[in-house]
């Protein structure tokens, strides 16, 4: 191992050379900070998804060319060579992977019109498998043909299964979920080579999710119910005896979690993930014959763990135990690597690049401790996968707000650039990134990401500023590239953005989420508007010059903010927003879940109500295919204010769903509008 360190070093070394005279050469003859348009930040990736096969012996990815997807395929062996380049005519493809050693499994999506007793603009996703030449293609578990009636039909049409285990000791073989759309929902045993399914489960209505282990056999599953507590979620175990047996049950009220993870290291053991009385989640060795909860295999202080790291795919230890842990950690999901040699990659490969390390601070949401962290700065550096083989091989990919992602291959005693992703958009017109905490007027520590225009480019600040609240709100942001545009479209026309991870978003501690709980447009906005006043505070912003930007529960945001009196914003834009509170739970009221885990929690603030009172000029977009936000949200509200005479900009995308955009014109025309709305809109004279 020290010999191949030492190697890795000396390729890190001459590596932090080139770039060192590349920085020098720019330093004494800097060519223009090139803007990107909003055509290039449109552009879906050039390549991503990179993939390695079990054996390590082939890499996938997929490129884009115009809205046209392909997936290419690489002998890693001699990736000098033309990869085989397998496409697709009437769907898009969205996803890639290795299903075995010469087989893929591929998602492809397009747009759907169902009609029924009325029509349903939405899109489909179908799972398909091919060899590495896309030569034959298989869709699993294709059922139209037995269904009895066109409704049938159009449902059997549109199911889609699940791969559970690939089950990569066995060719042939793996395990699928059928969908519940089709005939049945069982599990099954499905031969790639006859496309011959046998069941070996069958699931119940209330079955939720099964686990199945690397011998084809489901060990875990959880399931719904109901009693006289309330809804619930039970986690139940498989016995030496064949039998289900119930080990856990969660009421849905409480939002406890305990969920299976992966088998344990022992016969009768598992990993389970558990946050039951406790701020964050932990990942704890189970004794299903004992019933007991036995050691703590990791566990952070800040944040949720959520999963192990292993080459199986039940996620099983191996014979020297699990190869590192998941954590939803500061900047997105995070690793923490048993073995050393793989954090060292890691830091090597952020060294060739000029990346640097800094000590971060991490705050307590409520308690206010203090910690700080090595992480680099603003940037994101991750092993994807790994083949550790008679060569070793690593994907890794590096990513940031302010630093578009890219793809390199470690390979033996070689690194090598694979691809950058968007590689029109200048680093330099996209500022710098950090994470930061505020408080809140209560003395909550809220966390949030920030990204400053460059100041070569526009100057020094304060700067016009966007206040950007994510969806969910059961959600958060995390440190990546953003892929949608937004954030590189407003930095780059010099605007700084602050991302809030206000009370009510998850993934950060049960403090800050249960925070939100019947706050909405209420001390759930109160949060975004600490944002703002920190920002000038800061004097990073204008005070005159703050809009608020969101999508989905970020586009109720936008509603919020336009009604609220005495604001601090000059504008709003409201993308695929939630207007009516009522409304949008009616829908999900008659499913016991949502009604008695989420429900409940929202109530506040329905802009609609105040629709004929905004007091800021707001701009509506939404596509008239989004099923999640109904175009009646925005529709109803944009009725009200225009009788009213209020300063409203109203604007439908066609064929976009609640995101991603189906074709690079439709995230062009949305970046165009929200663009222009900030530079001539907004009120007078724009931003």
């Amino acid at each position: 191992m020290k010999s191949y360190l030492n190697t890795l070093n000396r390729l890190i070394a001459g590596a932090g050379a080139a770039l060192a005279f590349s920085h020098a050469a720019q330093a004494a003859d800097p060519p223009p900070i090139r803007v990107p348009s909003t055509e290039t930040l449109a552009q879906f990736p050039g390549m991503t998804g990179f993939r390695l096969s079990p054996d390590g012996k082939h890499m996938l990815a997929i490129q884009s060319k115009g809205d046209a997807r392909s997936i290419l395929v690489w002998k890693l062996a001699d990736l000098a060579a033309k990869p085989t380049v397998i496409g697709a005519t009437n769907m898009q493809i969205r996803s890639a992977s290795f299903l075995k050693n010469d087989m893929l499994q591929v998602v492809m999506t397009q747009p759907y019109d169902l009609r029924a007793e009325q029509v349903t603009k939405t899109f489909i996703n179908k799972l398909l498998f091919t060899d590495l030449e896309g030569k034959n293609w298989i869709e699993p578990m294709a059922s139209g043909d037995i269904a009895r009636t066109e409704m049938a039909k159009k449902q059997a049409a549109l199911a889609n299964p699940t791969v559970l285990n690939r089950l990569l000791s066995d060719p042939d073989n793996i395990v699928l979920e059928s969908d519940s759309r089709g005939e049945s929902r069982d599990i099954f045993r499905y031969n790639l080579r006859t496309a011959r399914a046998s069941r070996i489960m069958r699931m119940s209505e209330l079955d939720m999710s099964v686990a199945v282990n690397d011998a084809g056999q489901p060990w875990a599953k959880s399931r719904s119910g109901s009693d006289d507590k309330g809804a619930f979620i039970a986690l139940d175990f498989r016995d030496a005896g064949g039998e289900w047996k119930e080990h856990f049950r969660s009421y849905v009220k409480d939002r406890d979690v305990v969920n299976m993870v992966a088998p344990g290291a022992k016969p009768g053991t598992a990993v389970i993930v558990s946050n039951v009385g406790r701020e964050f989640a932990g990942l704890y060795e189970y004794d299903t014959v004992s019933r007991k909860i036995g050691e703590t295999l990791f566990e952070h202080k800040y944040f949720d763990a959520v999963g192990v790291i292993s080459d199986r795919d039940d996620g099983a230890p191996g014979p020297n135990g699990f190869e590192g842990f998941e954590f939803d950690g500061h900047q997105g999901l995070d690793e923490l690597w048993v073995d050393p040699k793989t954090e060292s990659i890691v830091r090597g490969v952020a060294q060739a690049l000029g990346i640097k390390e800094i000590k971060q601070e991490l705050v307590g949401v409520a308690s206010g401790e203090r910690a700080q962290i090595p992480a680099f700065d603003g940037v994101s550096v991750r092993v994807v996968e790994a083949r550790l083989g008679e060569t070793p091989t690593y994907l890794i990919r590096v990513s940031g707000l302010s630093y578009p992602t890219e793809h390199y291959l470690l390979r033996g005693q070689g690194i090598q650039l694979l691809a950058k992703e968007y590689p029109d958009i200048d680093k330099r017109a996209l500022g710098s990134s950090r994470f930061v905490y505020y408080k809140a007027r209560d003395g909550l520590n809220i966390p949030a990401y920030l990204t400053v225009p460059n100041p070569q480019l526009c100057g020094p600040g304060p700067y016009a500023a966007v206040v950007h609240p994510h969806g969910g709100p059961w959600a958060r942001d995390t440190m990546q590239y953003d892929g949608s545009g937004w954030v590189p479209l407003l930095v780059s026309q010099c605007k700084v953005v602050l991302r809030p991870q206000f009370r009510g978003s998850a993934g950060w501690g049960r403090t800050l989420w249960f925070a939100g709980d019947r706050e909405w447009g209420q001390k759930m906005q109160d949060d975004k508007d600490d944002g703002a006043k920190w920002l000038i505070s800061e004097k990073l912003a204008d005070p005159k010059r703050i809009a608020m930007f969101g999508f989905s529960y970020g586009g109720y945001s936008a509603f919020a903010a336009s009604v609220r009196p005495n604001g601090l914003y000059k504008c709003a834009i409201a993308g695929a927003g939630v207007s009516d509170i009522e409304r949008i739970w009616a829908r999900f009221f008659t499913n016991p879940f949502f009604r008695q885990r989420q429900e409940p929690t929202v109530r506040g603030l329905s802009p609609l109500t105040k629709a004929d009172q905004i007091e800021i000029p707001i701009m509506v977009y939404h596509g008239d295919r989004d099923q999640t936000v109904p175009l009646i949200q925005s529709e109803l509200f944009v009725d009200k204010a225009k009788a009213a005479g209020k300063p409203v900009e109203y604007h439908v995308l066609k064929d976009y769903a609640h995101g991603p955009a189906w074709t690079r014109q439709t995230n062009a025309e949305q970046l165009n509008l929200i663009s222009t709305y900030l530079s001539s809109g907004c009120g007078k004279g724009g931003l």
